[in-house]
């Protein structure tokens, strides 16, 4: 039975559900191939639109983030180029190599509004990824590591939408 099977965090993992039936899924999804599949395989699901919110991470292979936005903005009906763990990295120059391969996507820097603004973007029938940090649970801004968690995020975003309490 479905209902009984246990998932894998960060996989692929409903984060919540819009009161309208939308769909956020996270996943752990973080480069181009990874990107392109995780869309690919939710495409046969998603009746309407299929939103993604991504990034790339910083001091990490530069090459793969123009192919990161391209994979996305091939697959995906709207996309949000985000941070994602930036570390030493000035932010806005990783997410302009992104934006190279997809130039009409939504670029926003801080990662809670861009999972926001892809939550409030979801009408019937839609789905959203948020893809990249999986089941990590911090975003690494140069030495730092700050409590970030991408589920909780499309949680407290759907509530925040819904007018539901935490």
């Amino acid at each position: 039975c479905l209902a009984g099977l246990e998932t894998v965090r960060g996989r692929m993992e409903l984060a919540a559900t819009r009161d309208n039936g939308a769909a956020v899924f996270v996943d752990y999804a973080h480069t181009p191939d990874a990107v392109q599949t995780a869309l690919r395989a939710m495409r046969p699901h998603v009746l309407g639109r299929l939103v993604v919110v991504l990034g790339a991470g910083g001091d990490r292979d530069t090459a793969k983030r123009p192919l990161m936005g391209r994979a996305a903005a091939e697959n995906a009906d709207v996309v949000f180029v985000t941070d994602d763990n930036p570390r030493s990295e000035d932010p806005a120059a990783i997410r302009a190599m992104v934006m190279e391969g997809c130039p009409n996507a939504n670029n926003i820097g801080d990662r809670a509004e861009a999972i926001l603004r892809g939550v409030d973007a979801l009408g019937p029938g839609d789905a959203l990824l948020i893809a990249g940090k999986g089941h990590e649970s911090g975003q690494v801004i140069g030495d730092d590591v700050l409590p970030f968690d991408d589920v909780e995020q499309a949680s407290v975003a759907v509530a925040a939408l819904e007018g539901r309490p935490l």
